[in-house]
């Protein structure tokens, strides 16, 4: 007898796709049944939806002190808005100043992470600081606290970028250790040069923004870090790719043996420039770097998450109030707090807007929001799989649901919902996190700071 079963779902295996029971004794997946006919104390009649891995989001910031503020939600607020969502694991991004010494950095967002998350969750740490402090607490995080990703900026110059120099041995370190360094890639120069420069032309709303930081950049950004990885030998992952043109300089490296992974986000899925042209400062809604594109980019990217060119969907959840926060860049876009929340609404969305319209199918959608993030990030098959001795995150989803993304049904802190009034088909009916029930058609049921950190 088992603690719970999950009877009668279509159930999203590793291996194949079929009607039967999962078994569930304590936080472990401990038999699967095809056709059924397990019993359990408690069973969750599945009949009619489907069954996936808990989804896995590689791209989180909730504590995030960023242009002279910090995001808004804090660790309960968003995990609670990610298990809705479906999403039982998180990788949220430290981001320390430039003064801070790395080990300070995680103590702080780990703390702040067990007294508040409600889903599972680990952590990439920025590089911002490489002297030698930093470069031995580097090394200490990665033995002691399973840390197995970095991160760079190739953007923010003066806050968070770094030099070529410090990229370069930076990226031997990675490869000695094993280690894969995920990048933001732009060229903070080119940026910082092409923002002042419409300043001073008295260009100074949200649509500028987007022209402040051309695709151009980011493709040159992503060739840049494939150059320094071809060089190096280390692994590199680009997050939020926003155009085709990044995606093709990322497979000509590949091409040449460059072992480097795509990641594109939520918002450069379904919105486009068009959002931060919206007129009275609306736009600043939807500034975010690398910016929402043309439309035409979005095939481009569904594109290349059918062919297998982009291998994982994140979010890059970044809360900025519109009152208070968007608009201290009243007078220029440069002020703006870049970030278009999507923590709760990513997996909808690329059911809704992928999966539905017949641009991606149901198992791609299980690889690029779960299997692959855990397969990259050292989780697999503990997370990211249903398998016998995998954790028991369990979506049960109900593709039938029809409605529309509202802020007024978000967990999120957020004054706002980027995706207001958009149509929606399916949600979570179902989440549970290693065997306990904790989220479903809406409602969060979770345990404050019930998640645990991962150790890669």
């Amino acid at each position: 007898m088992f603690d719970t079963v999950i009877a009668g779902g279509t159930i999203y295996s590793p291996e194949s796709i079929f009607v039967g029971d999962i078994g569930i004794s304590g936080e472990t997946i401990t038999e699967i049944k095809e056709g059924g006919g397990l019993e359990g104390e408690r069973v969750i009649d599945a009949t009619g939806k489907l069954v996936f891995p808990g989804f896995i989001d590689p791209h989180v910031h909730i504590h995030l002190p960023f242009m002279g503020t910090n995001a808004i939600d804090d660790h309960e607020s968003a995990t609670k808005a990610a298990l809705v969502g479906g999403t039982t694991t998180i990788i949220e991004m430290i981001c320390p100043g430039p003064d801070d010494e790395p080990a300070n950095a995680f103590a702080e967002w780990k703390g702040l992470a067990e007294e508040g998350c409600c889903c599972d969750y680990t952590f990439h740490l920025a590089v911002v600081r490489f002297d030698e402090i930093a470069k031995q607490q580097l090394r200490e995080l990665v033995a002691n606290e399973g840390v197995q990703s970095f991160k760079i900026f190739l953007a923010y110059k003066g806050a968070l970028d770094i030099s070529d120099e410090n990229l370069q041995e930076l990226m031997g370190v990675c490869k000695e250790l094993g280690v894969v360094l995920t990048a933001h890639c732009e060229n903070a120069e080119l940026i910082d040069a092409k923002q002042k420069q419409l300043v001073a032309e008295r260009k100074t709303g949200p649509e500028w923004h987007e022209p402040s930081r051309p695709r151009n950049v980011e493709a040159g950004g992503v060739a840049h870090l494939c150059e320094f990885a071809q060089r190096t030998g280390a692994s590199v992952y680009v997050v939020h790719t926003s155009c085709g043109e990044a995606v093709s300089r990322a497979m000509e490296a590949k091409e040449r043996g460059v072992d480097v992974t795509v990641e594109a986000v939520a918002p450069h899925l379904v919105l486009d420039k068009t959002y931060a042209e919206l007129p009275n400062f609306e736009g600043a809604k939807y500034v975010m770097s690398p910016p929402l594109r043309d439309k035409e980019e979005h095939d481009a990217l569904w594109i290349g998450l059918a062919n297998g060119n982009v291998s994982t969907v994140g979010t890059d959840h970044a809360p900025f109030n519109f009152n208070g926060q968007k608009d201290m860049g009243k007078d220029n876009f440069i002020l703006i707090p870049n970030g278009i929340p999507s923590i709760q609404e990513r997996v909808d969305l690329v059911h809704t807007y992928g999966v539905c319209e017949g641009k991606i199918d149901l198992q791609t959608m299980v690889d690029v929001c779960s299997t692959n993030v855990a397969k990259q990030f050292n989780m697999y098959p503990r997370k990211g799989a249903i398998a016998v001795g995998s954790d028991a995150d369990i979506v049960v989803y109900d593709p039938d649901y029809v409605g529309t993304f509202k802020h007024e049904d978000g967990l999120s802190k957020i004054d706002y919902s980027g995706f207001e009034g958009m149509e929606r088909k399916g949600r979570s009916d179902v989440v549970l996190l290693r065997g306990k029930v904790v989220a479903g058609q809406g409602k969060c049921v979770s345990e404050i700071g019930g998640g645990t950190y991962i150790s890669r």
